[in-house]
């Protein structure tokens, strides 16, 4: 069984490590963790992961966030990964840092990323661990907070908290999102 994991982004050296970039944190760290290198293809960076007889392709679009829906749906296609075995993991403002929730369908909660997905797949109905990054930014400061840097502090706390997304994303290839949404969320 294939499953295509998608962590959304902003490609490029000013935009590492920010807040919006968390989902190409998550994906680096699962990479790092197998020992496996992403490799720059069409519509972004992939890396093949094998777990227990699952095969799971990582995915860094290349496409910036408001148009994650074309590299999403050209891996889907290219790989013949059904919808039931796409994972989106994306920054949310919505919850505090480090909060981890999946979902298995939902609004985009005016994230561009997921917006430009939906429409690109035509559905709202695909799975999406959302990282929460807090919402510490005075009224009128969302772009550059989302764009900004985890401030030290903050940066203490992501290690944990990225292990823990990795964990979800195998389980989620492994034994489902029901399981997994029962065993993760809130935690």
């Amino acid at each position: 069984m294939k499953y295509l994991i998608v962590g959304l982004g902003n490609i490029g050296d000013e935009y590492h490590e920010t807040r919006h970039n968390i989902g190409f944190m998550v994906l680096d760290a699962l990479a790092k963790a197998s020992n496996i290198v992403f490799k720059d293809g069409r519509y972004g960076a992939t890396a093949s992961l094998s777990i227990k007889g699952r095969q799971l392709i990582l995915l860094k679009p290349s496409t910036y966030m408001n148009l994650s829906g074309n590299a999403v749906r050209y891996w889907m296609q290219q790989e013949k990964i059904p919808l039931e075995n796409v994972l989106i993991v994306v920054d949310d403002l919505a919850l505090p840092l480090g909060s981890l929730r999946l979902k298995g369908k939902g609004s985009d909660a005016g994230h561009n990323g997921l917006k430009h997905i939906a429409s690109t797949l035509g559905t709202q109905n695909y799975a999406r661990l959302r990282f929460g990054i807090g919402n510490n930014f005075p009224k009128g400061g969302q772009i550059d907070y989302v764009l900004g840097h985890f401030d030290e502090e903050e940066q203490k706390a992501l290690p944990e908290r990225i292990a823990i997304a990795e964990e979800i994303i195998k389980s989620f290839c492994l034994a489902g999102l029901n399981i997994t949404m029962n065993q993760f969320n809130n935690k």
